[in-house]
């Protein structure tokens, strides 16, 4: 609502010689602010410990002095009397406030028109939501936390933006993968629309975490992966991951034949992806199983995926296409809480069996080694097999997959 409408022309020469005198901005600045509140401009205004200019200015405006107290005080009726006597404004007060320092709009109803214009532009966030209920909490999370607000400064742009998040969320996931700025180009008409850092990416990103459940973190390798779990690549060499003995291409036959590991970048993975084995695929999590299977058992090695620590994006898509063509994997880890935490995020991404990773196999390993390390951290839960995590708490020290080489070995033979 605005409260500048006149109905006679101000003086604006004189009114700014008058009321315009930066001594007086204390006065015309409180006057505002009772306007844009809905206040009436009657009653005293004071300041406290006044200038002698702004003394001086207030006896200008009054034709008299303001007094000599500690503050200085002013009623803003009498102010409205003079400039309408004068002639300066007729209108008054309020209106040679508004020529002075521009329209008045109620605080109140801006406010709800504010609000309104936000919800509105989140709007598109519930439509999504019920669309795909996997982005619910996503929603709902990034409409309480004011990052929207600001990313996008104003409603009008937050409704902009979240309408890309939302075009580009209702294309996940991609199946095959395509490159990130393929994808983009296709969307947004350019293929640096999700670069990082934009805000566009930002928010895009973490409803691809909401969507795909893959684990919050931080740094470049594990954006590039986030991406990658809704089929996004924005890299296809740099993620790889190590292998022994799977076939389906030459060069896997030729290093399958000759027992050596392979690194498998997710370029390849994309473009041809390995054959399926018959029966079972057994995954490590350190590369010194691997390297001990392909020195032991060469050729002659079950099949053997190594996901040295957390599970890149090529090895996601690896055991995605191995699981999805019936091989059933078979998973073991440190025994210790970050061994845990790489199982359990791999466990989210595809499903597995233990092998050779529960409670009974930690308490023989750990009664077999006495003395080995301490375990330290923060205790984490394993939802294949809910005893473990007790089992290391009573115990106690860690047992890393070096250590098991011999039953792990038994096993691939």
């Amino acid at each position: 609502m605005d409260l500048t409408s006149a109905t006679a022309p101000v003086d604006d020469a004189r009114l700014r010689r008058l009321l315009g005198d930066p001594g007086l901005d204390w006065l015309v600045e409180r006057a505002r602010r009772r306007l844009e509140r809905g206040q009436p401009l009657t009653g005293p205004v004071s300041l406290g410990a006044p200038t002698a200019a702004q003394r001086a200015s207030a006896e200008r405006l009054l034709g008299r002095s303001p007094g000599s107290g500690r503050s200085l005080t002013v009623r803003l009726d009498e102010v409205d009397a003079v400039l309408r006597r004068s002639g300066i404004s007729p209108d008054g007060l309020s209106a040679a406030v508004a020529a002075l320092t521009g329209p008045i709009v109620l605080l109140g109803p801006a406010r709800a028109a504010e609000a309104r214009a936000w919800q509105e532009a989140y709007a598109v966030l519930d439509a999504l939501a019920e669309e795909v209920p996997a982005l619910a909490g996503w929603a709902d999370r990034i409409r309480g936390d004011g990052l929207v607000r600001r990313l996008a400064g104003t409603p009008a742009a937050a409704r902009d933006l979240l309408g890309g998040v939302a075009t580009a969320l209702r294309a996940l996931p991609v199946d095959p993968p395509v490159s990130l700025p393929a994808f983009s180009a296709r969307l947004f008409g350019h293929a640096h629309a999700l670069d990082d850092g934009t805000p566009l990416a930002t928010l895009t990103l973490a409803g691809i975490r909401a969507l795909t459940g893959f684990p919050d973190g931080t740094g470049a390798e594990r954006r590039r992966e986030a991406w990658a779990s809704a089929g996004l690549l924005r890299d296809e060499l740099s993620s790889t991951v190590l292998t022994l003995n799977l076939r389906g291409t030459p060069a896997l036959d030729w290093m399958a034949d000759a027992g050596e590991p392979s690194v498998l970048t997710l370029r390849q993975l994309v473009r041809c992806s390995p054959r399926v084995p018959a029966a079972a695929l057994r995954i490590c999590e350190n590369p010194a199983v691997l390297a001990a299977a392909a020195d032991v058992h060469g050729p002659h090695s079950a099949p053997l995926v190594c996901l040295q620590g957390q599970p890149s994006a090529a090895a996601l898509a690896l055991l995605r296409h191995l699981h999805e063509g019936g091989a059933a994997l078979l998973y073991h880890g440190d025994f210790d809480w970050g061994g845990l935490r790489i199982a359990s995020a791999l466990l989210r991404r595809v499903p597995w069996r233990p092998w050779r990773y529960t409670a009974a196999d930690y308490r023989a390993a750990a009664l077999a080694r006495p003395g080995g390390p301490p375990l330290t951290g923060r205790s984490v839960e394993a939802p294949w097999d809910p005893e473990l995590p007790r089992a290391l708490e009573e115990r106690g020290v860690r047992v890393e997959e070096e250590t098991l080489l011999d039953v792990l070995l038994s096993d691939l033979a």
